[in-house]
């Protein structure tokens, strides 16, 4: 599988503050009948965006967005919990995200999100409090130098990624994809 290879990405966020946030929110389980990554950014939070009959909610945060100009993701801490879904990262990456930054993310989202085109960033709490309050901010994410920073903001954050997910993600392919080249 290839996807968008990742090198510098420069973009607003969407801020999530919500803890705790499991895969069933991010996907519901009814969207998991699917094995195709294509299509599957509508579902991605469908539960907070839509009402019981479909109708777009005013509130979410997630309508009206512009995947082109809002790639990432600021969510509270402990994102990504509750069961084992490569759907999750599938659903955000093709919703238009490319990074999820948190001061903890559950590891197996975190596997999956890796494998999948989406780069899951851990951040301390003082720069993670920092993006939580600032919604819209615009953030650059040096995947090759494992920076973060914030444009405008004098705020910046290292963070770490296993060497082959980082190549892969460089390349732009899955590690199978890697390991065929």
């Amino acid at each position: 599988m290839s996807f968008e290879p990742f090198e510098i990405l420069r973009s607003r966020t969407i801020v999530l503050p919500q803890k705790n946030i499991d895969t069933d929110q991010i996907i519901p389980a009814r969207f998991l009948t699917t094995t195709s990554r294509k299509g599957l950014g509508k579902a991605a939070f469908y539960d907070w965006r839509y009402d019981v009959d479909g109708r777009p909610r005013n509130s979410s945060i997630f309508n009206g967005v512009d995947p082109d100009t809002h790639r990432i993701l600021v969510a509270g801490s402990n994102f990504g919990c509750g069961s084992s879904r490569e759907h999750a990262p599938w659903a955000l990456y093709d919703f238009g995200f490319r990074a999820v930054i948190s001061s903890d993310i559950a590891d197996i989202f975190k596997s999956n999100a890796l494998k999948n085109g989406l780069l899951p960033i851990e951040v301390d709490d003082e720069t993670h409090e920092y993006l939580l309050s600032h919604p819209g901010a615009e953030v650059v994410v040096d995947l090759e130098k494992e920076l973060v920073g914030v444009l405008g903001g004098g705020k910046s954050a290292t963070f770490k990624v296993e060497a082959f997910a980082r190549r892969c993600l460089l390349d732009g392919v899955d590690p199978l994809g890697h390991i065929m080249n």
